[in-house]
C-alpha cells in the first residue's frame, strides 16, 4: 500500500507494515548514499521547512536529505513569515499548500502541528512537538536494526525525563514489536494521555509495556538503553527536577546492569555529565552519532515515500 499524500504527524497514526516499509526504504536509500548512487526521486519538488524552535539536526537533515532526493528545502522561521505577525496555521497551511509538496513543522504545542495537517492540502510531517518527536524515532529504530539485527523481541529501556522522544518510544517501538520499559521518577512519568494510547498499542501488538521509578529495575535484561535531556527545550532549570532525575543518569554503572551488548541511545543534544556521561557516551555501547546519522535516512524515507 503507497504512503502517497500521508501526514506523518504520530507514530499511532501508521501500521506495522507501513512503518515496516519506513524503515526498508531508510535503509535502502542509506545503502545508495553510501555507495554514491543517485536517487533523486523528488526531483523539482520542494519542502517548506516551517521551524518556531531552533534545531541543528532536525534543519540540517532535512534540507540535505531533501537536496539529495533531487528536491529544494526552505528555511522558513516565525520572524521571517506572517506567522510571527498573527497570520493564523490554517492560513499560512493553505498558502503553502499552493507553492510546496510537503510541509516540515518543529513546533511547540503539538496542536500546531495537527492543526497544520488539517488545513494543507499536501502532506505534513512533525519535525518535533511538545507530545511526539516521530521523525527521531524511526532514525532509532533504524539504528537499533543495524546494530541488532531486528526490532521484534527486543527490550528497550528509556531512563529520565518523560517527555515528546518517551511518547514516540512508546508508540513506535510497541507497534514494531518491542518490549517498551519507562523509568522515571515519581512526577516525571508519562501522561495519562500517551499511557492510553501506548497502552491500547501494546494490547493489540501483544507486546510489553510499563512504567518503573527505579532506574536499575528499568534497565534489567535491555536490549538499548535510551535517555534524554532533563531539560526540554523552553523549559526552566530547577535543582528540584535536576535532584529527581539524576539517578536516572546513564553512567557505567547503569549500563553493567543491563545485558553486555546493550546500546546506548541519545536524541542529542545532550548534557554530558548531567543525562549521559561522557564516558558511557564515549564509550563501546554508544550509538548516539550513528543515530544522529540516521535522521538524514530516515527522514529522506518518510518524503520519498510520502510525496
Amino acid at each position: 500500500m503507497s504512503l502517497k499524500g500521508r501526514n506523518f504527524v504520530d507514530l499511532a497514526d501508521f501500521e506495522r507494515f507501513e512503518l515496516r516499509q519506513v524503515l526498508d526504504t531508510a535503509h535502502d536509500l542509506k545503502r545508495k548514499q553510501k555507495r554514491e548512487e543517485p536517487h533523486e526521486v523528488l526531483k523539482g519538488k520542494s519542502l517548506a521547512m516551517i521551524f518556531m524552535k531552533s534545531s541543528t539536526r532536525t534543519r540540517v537533515s532535512f534540507e540535505v536529505g531533501m537536496t539529495q532526493l533531487g528536491g529544494h528545502a526552505l528555511y522558513l522561521e516565525p520572524g521571517g513569515t506572517q506567522l510571527g505577525r498573527g497570520e493564523t496555521i490554517g492560513d499560512t497551511a493553505q498558502v503553502l499548500s499552493r507553492y510546496c509538496d510537503v510541509i516540515m513543522a518543529r513546533v511547540y504545542g503539538h496542536d500546531e502541528v495537527v492543526d497544520l495537517a488539517k488545513h494543507a492540502s499536501v502532506p505534513v510531517i512533525n519535525g518535533l512537538s511538545d507530545f511526539l518527536h516521530p521523525c527521531q524515532i524511526m532514525a532509532d529504530m533504524q539504528t537499533i536494526e543495524e546494530h541488532k539485527g531486528n526490532l521484534e523481541g527486543l527490550k528497550i529501556s528509556y531512563v529520565g525525563d518523560s517527555n515528546n522522544v518517551s511518547n514516540s518510544i512508546m508508540q513506535g517501538c510497541t507497534i514494531m514489536g518491542m518490549e517498551v520499559t519507562i523509568g522515571s521518577p515519581k512526577g516525571y512519568t508519562p501522561s495519562d494521555s500517551i499511557m492510553k494510547r501506548a497502552t491500547a498499542l501494546s494490547k493489540r501488538y501483544k507486546t510489553k509495556l510499563k512504567v518503573v521509578n527505579d532506574p536499575v529495575e528499568a534497565v534489567k535484561d535491555a536490549d538499548v538503553i535510551y535517555t534524554d535531556t532533563f531539560f526540554s527545550m523552553g523549559q526552566e532549570k530547577s535543582k528540584e527536577k535536576e535532584d529527581a532525575l539524576m539517578p536516572f543518569q546513564v553512567n557505567k554503572t547503569l549500563v553493567e546492569k543491563a545485558k553486555s551488548d546493550v546500546i546506548v541511545m541519545h536524541c542529542l543534544p545532550a548534557h554530558r555529565d548531567e543525562e549521559l556521561t561522557s564516558e558511557v557516551m564515549d564509550g563501546p555501547h554508544s550509538v548516539v552519532f550513528d543515530q544522529a546519522e540516521n535522521r538524514l535516512h530516515a527522514q529522506k524515507a518518510i518524503l520519498a515515500l510520502i510525496v
